[in-house]
């Protein structure tokens, strides 16, 4: 499977982005997926998880209530919805597919396709 991701930008804090994350060469629904953002000079972090069936989601403490990750099936596609945007959201923003059993992989190794990344900067 191959991941494009997209829909980053400047926002303002207090502001709203969706990300949106397109899967092709297999189905998404084969996968369980992620999101993981990364800020300059610092490692790559879990944002948020979402089952293949979607009925089932996982999300990093420091977004748990501003973002919502989901996912339509039919279009081969995850969302990061994110509202209440912050500075210390800033980073590049990756989602990646988990091809296991689902448990809220939160680590990167647990992740075993990545996609190239799109850039959210969040002003003050």
């Amino acid at each position: 499977v191959q991941l494009q991701a997209s829909g980053g930008g400047l926002v303002q804090a207090g502001g709203s982005l969706r990300l949106s994350c397109v899967a092709s060469g297999r189905p998404a629904f084969t996968y369980n997926m992620g999101w993981f953002r990364q800020a300059p000079g610092k490692e790559r972090e879990f944002v948020a998880a979402i089952r293949r069936s979607g009925s089932a989601t996982d999300y990093a403490d420091s977004v748990r209530g501003r973002f919502t990750i989901s996912r339509v099936n039919a279009e081969n596609t995850v969302y990061l919805q994110m509202n209440s945007l912050e500075p210390e959201d800033t980073g590049v923003y990756y989602c990646a597919a988990d091809q296991g059993l689902w448990n809220r992989a939160s680590l990167p190794d647990e992740y075993d396709v990545w996609g190239q990344g799109t850039l959210v900067t969040v002003s003050s």
